[in-house]
């Protein structure tokens, strides 16, 4: 079964999040549990924890349907001993959110050198980071959300984040969410036959679908191999419709989130409306 949600706003408490997506038709969903643009907020308070985990319940949202995604400002490759310091605390305290809403995955960007450091040298610190995050909580997977490359960001090559994992101890809480629009502006070719069954079949031998735990569902503003984020609507960029019918289609994709960051959130219920159409009419989710 195909599980199709978009990023939600939590404006008026996380307890909105679960309410939000029904309403919207999704039965899958992402938000954040705190501001992604401020070092630090306030703690969740408890009678909402209790209300969005009540709310989850009650309109069937498990916590392998629910992706929550990071702070922005986080960089855990930053080799500014600072700014580590400073990020590692904002994913500590974002895994102790996820601890507390009974979630099981939080979704994050690697990193980045900052033009600083080498690349491996910089995959060292983020799996250090990700590993002393591990070591001080439970229940929740780290997710490394693949990325397009743009400035100093890592994680736009399959082997970057295969790297991690290398490097991280506990691996059975580390996974990967593949962000569609990122992964194409890298450089890999979603959008022919042979491209799209060369891209997963990379993905497959240098990850392994076992750490797949989440797609990103974005098309491209801009082409192959460009390195620049830009997401555009369903079937709008140049990955176009057939590349998400075929997505859509495809059986490896069953049963993780499937979560749209489209830029235009009038367009989501249509979208997922459409893929969904896409799941039933070919491949019978």
């Amino acid at each position: 079964m195909k599980y199709i949600g978009a990023h939600i706003s939590v404006t008026g408490g996380v307890s909105t999040a679960p309410v939000s997506a029904a309403e919207m038709g999704m039965n899958a969903f992402a938000l954040f549990t705190r501001n992604p643009t401020r070092w630090k907020s306030k703690a969740i308070p408890e009678k909402e924890a209790e209300a969005f985990r009540e709310n989850c319940t009650r309109l069937g949202f498990t916590p392998d349907v629910i992706l929550p995604h990071d702070s922005y400002l986080i960089n855990l490759g930053s080799p500014e001993p600072e700014k580590l310091a400073q990020s590692r605390e904002a994913f500590l305290d974002e895994m102790h959110r996820c601890e507390q809403l009974g979630l099981t995955m939080l979704n994050f960007h690697p990193g980045s050198h900052m033009r600083m450091i080498d690349d491996d040298d910089c995959l060292k610190i983020i799996a250090e980071s990700v590993n002393g995050a591990l070591a001080e909580t439970s229940g929740v997977t780290a997710v490394l959300e693949s990325t397009a490359g743009q400035g100093s960001n890592l994680g736009y090559r399959f082997e970057q984040l295969a790297r991690i994992i290398e490097l991280i101890d506990d691996k059975s809480r580390v996974g990967v969410c593949v962000d569609t629009c990122h992964t194409f502006a890298a450089g890999y070719d979603l959008v022919s036959d042979e491209g799209y069954d060369r891209t997963w079949h990379e993905f497959d031998s240098v990850i392994g679908f076992n750490y797949l735990r989440a797609l990103h569902i974005n098309d491209s503003k801009k082409g192959v191999g460009s390195r620049v984020d830009r997401h555009a609507p369903i079937g709008k960029g140049e990955l176009g419709s057939i590349f998400f019918a075929r997505l859509m289609a495809d059986p490896r994709f069953d049963n993780i989130p499937l979560i749209l960051e489209t830029p235009d959130e009038s367009l989501w219920p249509a979208e997922i409306e459409w893929l969904r159409k896409q799941a039933e009419n070919d491949s019978g989710n």
